[in-house]
């Protein structure tokens, strides 16, 4: 079946492709092989040094309070970010020059700036002009950072959604005498969110990561960061880093797969029945109507 974008491969180029594909898993099997031969050469695989995560001492003393903080970090940026850019993206198209203007400054100021700066601004910030503690503080710092970068991109998200949808959308709730924050809100945002929820959810993944950022240069005691100090006392180096990875691709596995779920969801929600009238039926329609209407007609006479 052929597409806007491809032809259908035909003998030739099946075969093509299944040659590249088995290559590609022997050279993937291959390496896979030379790394754990590696590992082993250098006695990365020995027992005693995966044996403290079987442990819960490991977990409770080191992972799993470094794992609390990146979620409340996360959970803070994303519940602040999100609405704060909903905000500056529908500022963005406002028909006011002003608004629309000053949106459009403090999105590209923020979204120019690294992560990282931003949080490194913040922790200087709340040092020299707030009563924030210094425990407190390189997590207000994070989710500072995490919240200005991540607001501004995701204020284009929603900017580019609402603007990929048809105008005839616009024009028909505007012929109806919709005005423009009605459609806004009843019309056009209900219908981009199932468009821009993707986006959404991998720049939500971006934050989860971008936690680790904090450990690395304000000290904030997130999962990477403690993973450090676990390695310094049991000596894994490698074996620290591919736990932390297994960790961090199954919450994010986690939150994509609930967005998966949640866009189906969406898009059922918004099918229609696809019930398609005949000519019988638009006759009993019109049928109905003319007699509705005459029979209003026959009691408005009696009065």
């Amino acid at each position: 079946m052929s597409s806007v974008l491809y032809d259908t491969p035909g003998p030739r180029a099946k075969r093509r492709n299944v040659l590249l594909s088995v290559v590609f898993f022997v050279l993937l099997a291959l390496l896979l092989w030379w790394v754990w031969q590696t590992m082993d050469d250098k006695g990365q695989l020995t027992w005693a040094l995966w044996k403290p995560f079987t442990e819960s001492q490991a977990w409770t003393t080191y992972l799993l309070p470094g794992l609390g903080d990146t979620l409340r970090a996360a959970a803070l940026a994303m519940l602040i970010a999100l609405p704060l850019g909903a905000v500056f993206g529908i500022s963005r198209l406002s028909d006011h020059r002003w608004v629309r203007g000053s949106a459009g400054v403090v999105v590209e100021f923020f979204r120019a700036i690294p992560v990282l700066l931003l949080m490194l601004f913040a922790n200087e910030f709340y040092d020299r002009y707030t009563n924030v503690t210094s425990e407190q503080r390189p997590l207000y710092a994070v989710v500072t950072g995490l919240v200005l970068y991540n607001a501004s991109v995701l204020a284009e998200i929603v900017r580019a959604g609402i603007l990929s949808l048809p105008k005839g959308q616009s024009e028909a709730a505007m012929a109806i005498g919709l005005r423009k924050g009605q459609t806004m809100t009843n019309v056009l945002l209900p219908q981009a969110v199932t468009a821009m929820l993707p986006a959404i959810v991998s720049q939500l993944v971006v934050i989860v990561k971008d936690t680790a950022l904090g450990g690395v240069m304000i000290g904030f005691t997130e999962l990477l960061n403690t993973r450090g100090t676990l390695a310094a006392n049991y000596g894994n180096v490698v074996q620290s880093f591919v736990v932390v990875a297994v960790i961090y691709i199954v919450l994010n596995f986690i939150l994509t797969s609930f967005a998966s779920w949640l866009e189906k969801r969406l898009r059922r929600s918004k099918k229609s029945t696809g019930a398609v009238l005949g000519a019988d039926n638009v006759d009993d329609i019109n049928a109905g109507e003319v007699g509705g209407t005459a029979a209003t007609g026959a009691g408005g006479g009696g009065i």
